[in-house]
């Protein structure tokens, strides 16, 4: 189930493309083609980023979602839109799209990795398949 809030949401981005709102961890995940490019908590929007389009976000004083896990604080690699994206079906688009470039580079990174492991894991000498 979808809140007025997510709806509202993919009305913003829908110049951007087709977004997909689904309940997850207390909150909502903003999906497009698959991929995870907002996260909603506490009717806040938060919008995927990485290395590269971090500092974009920082240099805004926009603050990464972060969680508590224990005593510690966990940061994860989404940050709080800029409130003009709410006015403005341009920018919206505009940062939409970054957030996908950010989950288009975090999933091509994570499926290097996941074949350099089974690489690692198979054609050991001495191994017979």
């Amino acid at each position: 189930m979808v809140s007025e809030y997510t709806d509202y949401l993919q009305e913003i981005l829908a110049a951007f493309g087709r977004v997909e709102a689904r309940r997850m961890f207390g909150g909502h995940g903003l999906f497009h083609q698959g991929l995870m490019i907002g996260l909603v908590a506490d009717e806040v929007l938060y919008l995927k980023t990485d290395a590269v389009t971090a500092p974009a976000f920082e240099a805004r004083g926009l603050e990464p979602f972060r969680y508590a896990r224990g005593v510690r604080r966990i940061a994860l690699s989404f940050h709080q839109a800029p409130e003009e994206i709410f006015d403005d079906p341009d920018e919206a688009g505009a940062w939409a799209a970054r957030a996908y470039e950010a989950a288009l580079r975090s999933a091509s990174r994570a499926r290097k990795s996941r074949r350099k492991r089974g690489r690692a894991t198979h054609g050991r000498p001495g191994r017979t398949l």
